[in-house]
């Protein structure tokens, strides 16, 4: 039996992203429309992503890396 845990890093079909890959990017584009724009301090970022999903600075560090690399 699969837990909540388990369905976080599976990549959805439509896109291959995770949830929480997803929950990044959604945090992201929130951020950057209440600074006007302006680049989101990863700190500020990851105050915001763990409101949603639980996760450590290094596998933020992680996903960011990973979606850049894929740009």
């Amino acid at each position: 039996m699969m837990n909540t845990h388990d369905l976080d890093s599976l990549p959805d079909v439509r896109d291959g992203l995770a949830r929480k890959e997803r929950v990044v990017l959604y945090c992201i584009d929130q951020l950057q429309k209440e600074r006007g724009g302006r680049n989101v301090p990863t700190a500020m970022l990851y105050g915001r992503v763990v409101e949603h999903v639980d996760m450590s600075e290094d596998e933020l560090q992680d996903i960011l890396k990973r979606l850049t690399n894929s740009a």
